[in-house]
């Protein structure tokens, strides 16, 4: 994303950092007579491969490449982010020097993330493999994949998840004010807010059931599975049209939350103040994690392998690590859908002649007419997705986005089968440890050997 690669201008670093500027015009210079070494007076990859970009009567430092240049590795931080960053940004880096490139990908601790948040499922656990050395060593979890489909430890661990949405439903009553039930499928979207991320697709479908559910019969309406959605994240502070999306969610949800009509059928959250506690709260409680992003745009992800480790099942694209999580879990124990890496620039390349589905254009039409409110304030949004372009294709995947919902609605009402699938997704998530990480630096990057922690001698 271009906030990922900075450029800062050279008239302000001359003024702020001028000893600075000076060292990386050195470096720069040194870099440039290697490149004329290797590709002679091929001036047109020299000035696009240069640490300092002129265009426009501007000089700008494009940190991304001083980065480069200096170190010496670097690493993408899951697999697809690894290849796109060889083939796209920095493709004639890769071609100099392709020793330098490689891929780690991220992960997060399993002793914050799920024995120390998830008491409940830490305990059904560590019972059923008989002691808890997965909490250093989580490849061990796979052994759950052996008890999947017996009825007894599906019932515990269907047990430990209702114990977490319990806890769930007390918070989310404290900081939002609102009552939801603990018999309604969790389904939660966690992450900062940014178009890319596409909380708005997430939105945008709440919309659709929402006014799905209104139109139905009530002999209709007894075969919705009862949804709790769940929004949370944070927009910068300069970042206007995130906060708008907050607003659109916060109105939808004021909207669908006082409707007698729909009642536990549906309701809609957005959690204030998101952070690391909340989180401890809710990805425990969570059975359905959105990870939705455009195709090509998440480098990894975390929030992924977080809900994948407490087995919430993952309706996302495939995009960051969440390609690799399910290879991990098998792609039967996820939802997953939307335009692929490919194909996305060939869509955007085609969005001036897209026409779009008549379920998406019923929802901007409903939101423009002002169903929920604020229509001028969220007017700017509904620009960026029709005649603004869409960059992210929220259109495009809208369609895909709602066929995979019902997959999802129709997986859940066979309980076993769920049950089945969330115990797959905990079994499938050792890769996903820090522990991992941390140890494919050491050993390919720092170069450094483990040092075992001394122990005392008895007295």
């Amino acid at each position: 994303l271009p906030e990922a690669l900075e450029k800062w201008p050279v008239g302000l670093m001359e003024k702020l950092l001028p000893r600075h500027m000076q060292i990386i015009y050195d470096i720069n210079w040194r870099f440039l007579q290697q490149l004329r070494g290797k590709y002679g007076d091929d001036w047109e990859r020299i000035s696009r491969m240069s640490i300092i970009e002129e265009a426009y009567g501007e000089k700008h430092v494009r940190m991304a490449y001083l980065g480069v240049v200096c170190s010496h590795t670097v690493n993408g931080v899951a697999a697809i982010h690894s290849d796109i960053i060889k083939n796209t940004i920095f493709k004639d880096f890769y071609a100099l020097w392709p020793e330098k490139f490689q891929n780690k990908t991220n992960g997060v601790t399993q002793r914050r993330w799920l024995a120390f948040c998830n008491p409940p499922l830490r305990k059904l656990i560590s019972k059923t493999l008989g002691n808890e050395d997965w909490i250093t060593d989580l490849y061990k979890v796979q052994e759950l994949r052996k008890h999947a489909n017996d009825p007894q430890f599906q019932a515990e661990w269907q047990a430990a998840k209702r114990a977490a949405k319990l806890r769930a439903v007390s918070m989310i009553e404290r900081l939002c004010g609102v009552k939801v039930s603990p018999d309604a499928m969790f389904d939660v979207q966690v992450k900062r807010i940014h178009e890319y991320k596409r909380q708005l697709l997430n939105v945008l479908g709440i919309v659709h059931r929402y006014n799905t559910i209104k139109a139905m019969t009530p002999e209709q309406r007894k075969q919705v599975v009862p949804r709790v959605c769940i929004i949370g994240g944070k927009a910068a502070p300069g970042y206007d049209i995130a906060k708008r999306i907050i607003k659109l969610v916060c109105a939808v949800g004021d909207k669908v939350n006082n409707d007698p009509d729909v009642g536990d059928l549906l309701k809609l959250v957005f959690v204030p103040d998101y952070n690391v506690s909340s989180a401890e709260t809710l990805i425990p409680a969570s059975e359905l994690s959105q990870h939705i992003s455009t195709a090509g745009t998440e480098a990894s992800g975390t929030s992924n392998m977080k809900f994948a480790m407490n087995g919430s099942l993952i309706l996302g694209t495939l995009d960051g690590a969440t390609v690799e999580i399910v290879e991990e879990i098998g792609a039967e124990n996820a939802f997953i859908f939307g335009a692929k890496t490919p194909e996305v620039p060939e869509l955007r390349a085609q969005r001036p002649n897209y026409q779009p589905d008549q379920r998406f254009t019923n929802v901007i039409n409903a939101i423009r007419g002002g169903q929920f409110g604020w229509n001028d304030y969220l007017e700017p949004i509904l620009h960026n997705i029709t005649v603004g372009g869409d960059y992210y294709l929220v259109a495009n995947d809208f369609v895909p986005y709602l066929e995979a919902q019902e997959k999802v609605d129709e997986a859940y009402k066979d309980q076993s089968r769920w049950n089945k699938m969330s115990i797959m997704s905990t079994a499938g998530s050792g890769k996903f440890s820090t522990d991992r990480t941390i140890s494919n630096y050491a050993k390919d990057i720092w170069k450094v050997e483990p040092c075992k922690v001394p122990m005392p001698v008895d007295a």
